[in-house]
This record gives structure tokens, sequence and C-alpha cells, in this order.
């Protein structure tokens, strides 16, 4: 009975493989579906909560956004408060996660796990204090206050990310430029940083990303309307307005989406390109 067996066995893995399949077509449309809404609604002159192809193409959803009040001021907001973020964070990450990955100490291994333990708390439970003491500081309602706690918030795992692929840099490039005079802070800069360029990518990415989408901070650090970001602004479609106009909201989110796509389409080739050090270190 061989060959009963081995249909069997097939029949089992074809089945196993269209479960696979089918769990996999399941996970991808609760994703397709939520943006398929966004692009469909944005050219929708009578977009509601239905996902559907439109009778009619239109812009005006688009141009009903385009202001100063409704899109352009937050996006300028979300930009700064973002990009001062991210710079801080790619920059600090670099300075901690050197030392880190270059130098052998006994407190190496209870600073990361201090740092891992930060990385999981809650935002929400620590913004009281930090409001408090932002009022004490006089840094409430300003945009570098913003800056600093942004940065502040994804710099514990910004470390993790740099320190790992830090740690893939040959150490024997940075000998030769010491041997040369170089001091640590001109290796890192002339050597290893650029040597590492996918993963300074990959944590400028994350980052802004990580920032850009935050709604509660800023929305508990800024005060005046004219300050909110993007991520803030948004909710104003959600009762500020009166009824939810479905058309101008998926507009907005479409343009709101558009600094993360263009950043993340200008690095993927970085990223993707690996080190390549493996020629580094030879002759």
């Amino acid at each position: 009975m061989p060959g009963v067996k081995m249909v069997t066995m097939k029949s089992r893995r074809a089945n196993r493989r269209l479960a696979a399949d089918a769990s996999l077509l399941a996970v991808a449309a609760a994703f397709v579906l939520p943006l398929a809404w966004v692009v469909l609604s944005a050219l929708d002159p009578h977009a509601d909560l239905r996902v559907r192809v439109p009778d009619g193409l239109t812009f005006g959803n688009f141009d009903a956004v385009l202001t100063d009040e409704i899109t352009f001021t937050p996006l300028l907001n979300s930009l700064v408060l973002c990009g001062g973020g991210t710079l801080l964070t790619v920059v600090c990450a670099a300075l901690a996660a050197y030392p880190l990955s270059r130098f052998r100490s006994r407190f190496n291994r209870p600073f990361l796990l201090t740092v891992l333990f930060a990385t999981c708390l809650p935002i929400t439970a620590i913004m009281v204090p930090v409001y408090a003491l932002f009022v004490r500081v006089n840094l409430i309602d300003t945009m570098q206050g913003t800056i600093f706690f942004f940065a502040a918030s994804q710099l514990p795992f910004a470390i993790w990310l740099m320190k790992n692929f830090m740690d893939g840099v040959p150490r024997e490039l940075e000998e030769a430029a010491w041997t040369d005079g170089a001091s640590a802070f001109q290796s890192l800069v002339r050597i290893v940083l650029p040597l590492m360029g996918p993963g300074v990518a990959v944590v400028t990415v994350f980052s802004f990303v990580m920032m850009w989408g935050n709604f509660f901070v800023p929305f508990m650090l800024l005060l005046t309307p004219d300050q909110m970001p993007a991520s803030v602004s948004i909710n104003d479609f959600f009762g500020n307005r009166g009824t939810v106009v479905y058309g101008q909201l998926a507009a907005f989110s479409v343009i709101y989406s558009t600094p993360v796509i263009l950043l993340y389409v200008l690095v993927a080739r970085k990223v993707g390109g690996g080190f390549a050090l493996g020629g580094a270190v030879k002759g």
C-alpha cells in the first residue's frame, strides 16, 4: 500500500497549502479593504462607509481639503515635529549605541535591559507627570518641547536597533583609522555610520513613522490650534464639522499618508542594498 500512503500524504499537503493560502488571503483582505476604501472614497462624490467603485470620479474632495487651515498648516507642523524628533533620535541613538557596541563593560547588559524595559512603558501611563513637568519648565504648548518628548519616547528602541546594526560593522576598519590618528567620534562619523547606512535608514523610517501617526502626545502637549499636527487635526472631521464627510476624510487621509510613503520609497533601495562589507576587510 505505499502508493495509497503517498497519495494520502500528497492530499494532506495540498489541504494544508490551501488552508495556509486561504489564511493569507484573509489577512491580506483585512489590510487591503481599508486601503481600498480610502482610495476609492477620496474620488467618490457620494462616499460612505461602503467599499465600492464610485459611479463617477471627482477631485472635489481634494479641492475641499487643500486649504491652509485644514491641510497645509497641519502637515507643515507634522513635518517640523516629526522631522526634528527623528533627527534628534537618530543622532542620540548613534552616540549612545557606539560605546555599547564598541566597548565592553559590565554595565552594558543592565543598561540595555533598562532601555528595553523603557520601551514597554505605555505612553499613557507617563503623560500626567510629563505634562506636569512641562508646565513647570515652560515647555507646554511649544514645538521644541514636543520634539524633545517625541525623541525621548522613540530613543530606547532606536538605541537597540542602532546597536544591532553597528555590531555588524567590522572593528578592524576603525582600528585602521585610529592608527592614522582619527578619534572615536571621527571614526563613528566617517566610517561606521556611512557603512551602516541601511541601519540608519531603518531607524529613521521607524522613528518618523511612529511619530507621524502619534495622536496622543501632541494632543496633550500642544494647546494652540495653529500648532496642531495633521495626526490631531484629522480628528476635526469627526464631530467639530458636524456630519462626517467621508469623501473629504478619505482625501485628507491620502494626503496625510503621502510623506510617509515618499520617505519609504526614498530609503527602500538603500535598505535593500545590504551592508556589502565582505570586501572591506580583505587585503
